[in-house]
């Protein structure tokens, strides 16, 4: 009988350490879930995990892990990014006659709240014009965007775009920068050439040029700013950080985007000192 109850437990055990083995097994095999990527609107930490997979216009933008400046990490260009050729959705009606057409107007009380003005901005609301101006997408098709800037820059703004609309210069988007893009992170999710934002310059406290309209930045993913430190703007544009491979929409020296802001007497900023900010156009060379 003592026997049998010692054989028994023998083979109790053995039959445990077997279950044991096999559910390891299982589990090597089928490891759990990953954690979901952050929520839209949630905070990342600095150890969140990159979710740079999030390219899709109308998705939230990537959370980086943030460097000590508050910037994202500059990471690779996810691969349907590396030539980006994409055209925003229409906002404004595209122009009816497939030509250039452009209008100035001031800009309204319905409009101002649209808008990054607010008191202590450099330049007042009745110093600023409201542009809407016809140019060609990267899906070869006509459309009519809009702009703010200075009052006595609004025509030859206009002209610089019309030469870029002849020449058929593909932009992506071109809308208002609305208040909750001053905090936005600058991943590259959006790509919206524009002028007038009431805020800092990249990384300063002075107000930008921007903020007294008198700066225009075109197709920011394709162009985008470099620091000496490794930074670049936006953080998920690297691959555009090669100018020798030339793909739509970027702006090169001599060619008709920067000869149409020569001509109005404006700077480009990739002949700054630092920082090179290939996308930014300025009346007052800053």
């Amino acid at each position: 009988m003592a026997e049998r109850e010692a054989g028994s437990r023998v083979a109790a055990v053995v039959l445990a350490v077997a279950v044991l083995v096999v559910v390891v097994i299982v589990a090597l095999d089928h490891p759990a879930p990953a954690p979901e990527s952050t929520p839209a609107g949630a905070t990342a930490t600095a150890e969140s995990t990159t979710t740079i997979t999030t390219t899709s216009p109308t998705a939230a933008d990537p959370v980086l892990p943030r460097r000590p400046d508050g910037f994202g990490e500059v990471l690779p260009t996810p691969p349907e990014l590396v030539d980006r050729r994409r055209t925003a959705p229409d906002v404004l009606p595209p122009p009816a006659s497939g030509q250039y057409e452009a209008s100035i107007a001031p800009i309204s009380a319905e409009l101002l709240p649209r808008t990054t003005w607010r008191p202590g901005c450099p330049v007042p609301p009745e110093r600023l014009r409201y542009l809407r101006m016809s140019f060609w997408g990267f899906d070869d098709r006509t459309h009519t965007g809009e702009m703010i800037v200075r009052d006595d820059v609004a025509e030859p703004v206009v002209g610089v775009f019309r030469k870029l609309f002849a020449a058929r210069f593909p932009i992506e988007a071109m809308r208002l920068a609305k208040p909750e893009d001053l905090t936005a992170l600058p991943t590259g999710r959006g790509n919206g050439t524009a002028a007038f934002a009431c805020r800092a310059a990249t990384g300063q406290t002075r107000f930008s040029a921007h903020a007294s309209g008198l700066a225009i930045d075109v197709n920011p993913f394709q162009n985008p700013l470099e620091r000496r430190d490794g930074l670049v703007v936006p953080e998920l544009a690297s691959a555009y950080t090669d100018r020798s491979w030339r793909r739509p929409g970027m702006i090169a020296q001599g060619d008709v985007v920067t000869e149409a802001f020569a001509a109005i007497g404006w700077t480009w900023g990739a002949t700054f000192s630092a920082p090179k900010d290939t996308m930014h156009f300025s009346q007052t060379g800053t």
